[in-house]
């Protein structure tokens, strides 16, 4: 042990040489580097003092207006079809206040485009067939000053050169860089103080210990041999024994585990094929919460299998493209489009900068979650159409779904029970007034036919 602590004192003043060496070096490179940043700080004040050129430019045609009232009304009536610096159904539109230099003639387009395009104006009549003859929505509810503010965040926001753009985001990183070495700085000599202060601790443990190892070793020895030498063995399955010589225990022990492994053996036997909860990651995050619950959007729009066939079917990406032609949640992701969306348009081959779609469609696989065995038979058309269930008594609240899952079990005996208790509705319904009428024969006497019963159709036959 004196060995020991011989050799690690030996090891302490070479450490404390070395880290006094590593915190001089320190502290003489931060002073070295403090100029360096004071001289990038003061750089950009420089660079940014008068513009020349083409900032020149760009600052002679300045829109007056609240940037940020503009903002707010841009993000809510704008970005559906508009982005700044990138073509969506409308062009980019950064640049703008230049190209026209024109605010009275933007404020009458953006106000009313129709007209202006009806009344023959040239510049109008060239943007409107440049797009596909597709006429720009009109905002009469636009006051001018409406106008001039989103025209002002545009300019603000839209027109910044990407060489400024640059270097604020070098700025930026020059700064975070210098906080970020500081911060590792300040952390180093903490580290090494408190690496010092606690080798100073153990230095002073270890000698106490070796001093009290010195005074009481030879006892602690002495008295450790001989416990050694009278301990006796002991039986540690003493207990366990004795507890399998009761008969009565064990029977019981024996009972409790067959009806355990029986109950869960039986209970997975009920459940082999049951597949409630059940909620697979699909290729794109679809939201009925979304479409179904905020956008009140039908069932039946999208699945219109349901209301006529067996299937309630899965709805092709044309269905989508509906809507999601124009609706592409760039107010979502700082102008580009939702990249869920973009999924849409890639497996159809489709360029929402030209609106043309390609020769290389491909479709989506999705991951069907409501399976029922081939033995089993359901026809969407009969419950939905002809009974007038809901879609959620069997698949839940759809319209509060992120992702869909399996919500009912749909076993056997959750159908039949469902049956059990539905009330039929015959009032109004063409498909029960057949039933009825059939019964009232058969009541009366008359002749009652298969045909009479639906014996005649397809489905009766060839499933």
């Amino acid at each position: 042990m004196r060995n020991f602590s011989s050799d690690f004192r030996r090891f302490l003043r070479p450490f404390v040489i070395v880290t006094a060496i590593a915190l001089g070096a320190l502290g003489s490179s931060f002073i070295q580097t403090a100029p360096a940043d004071t001289s990038k700080t003061a750089a950009p004040t420089v660079a940014g003092a008068a513009p020349t050129g083409g900032d020149a430019a760009a600052a002679g045609s300045t829109v007056a207006g609240d940037p940020k009232a503009g903002e707010a009304l841009f993000k809510a009536n704008c970005t559906s079809c508009h982005a700044l610096n990138k073509r969506v159904l409308g062009p980019a539109l950064a640049g703008i206040n230049q190209k026209y230099n024109d605010q009275t003639y933007l404020t009458k387009w953006i106000k009313n485009s129709p007209a202006m395009i009806a009344s023959g104006d040239k510049r109008s009549v060239a943007i409107y067939e440049e797009y596909n003859k597709a006429a720009m929505t009109p905002f009469p509810q636009f006051s001018d000053g409406d106008v001039e503010n989103i025209l002002a965040y545009i300019q603000i926001e839209g027109d910044k050169k990407p060489d400024a753009v640059a270097a604020g985001a070098t700025g930026a990183t020059t700064t975070a860089e210098s906080g970020v070495s500081d911060f590792m700085l300040i952390g180093l000599i903490a580290v090494v103080i408190i690496a010092f202060l606690v080798i100073l601790v153990l230095n002073r443990v270890i000698g106490t210990l070796e001093r009290l190892l010195l005074k009481k070793g030879t006892d602690i020895i002495l008295i450790e041999d001989d416990e050694n030498d009278n301990a006796e063995p002991k039986d540690r399955l003493a207990t366990v024994k004795k507890l399998a010589k009761n008969k009565k225990l064990v029977a019981f022990v024996v009972i409790a585990i067959i009806i355990t492994l029986g109950s869960f053996g039986w209970m997975g036997l009920w459940n082999t094929g049951v597949q409630q909860g059940y909620q697979p990651v699909q290729p794109i995050k679809f939201s009925h919460q979304l479409h179904a619950g905020t956008n009140q959007i039908q069932c039946q729009y999208c699945h219109s299998g349901a209301w006529k066939s067996k299937n309630a079917t899965i709805p092709s990406l044309n269905i989508c493209m509906n809507c999601h032609k124009y609706v592409q949640a760039t107010e979502k992701y700082n102008g580009e489009i939702s990249p869920e969306i973009s999924k849409i348009y890639a497996a159809l081959d489709y360029s929402p900068e030209t609106q043309k779609y390609g020769d290389n469609p491909r479709p989506i696989e999705w991951v069907r979650i409501h399976n029922l065995p081939d033995l089993a038979y359901f026809n969407h058309s009969q419950h939905v159409k002809v009974a007038g269930i809901a879609c959620q008594k069997c698949h839940g609240p759809i319209q509060e779904m992120q992702e869909v899952y399996q919500y009912s079990p749909l076993t056997m005996k959750w159908c039949i029970n469902c049956h059990k208790q539905t009330e039929v509705n015959s009032k109004g319904n063409p498909y029960y007034d057949k039933v009825i009428a059939a019964h009232e024969k058969i009541k009366k006497g008359e002749k009652v036919t298969a045909a009479v019963l639906g014996g005649l159709e397809c489905g009766k036959c060839h499933y």
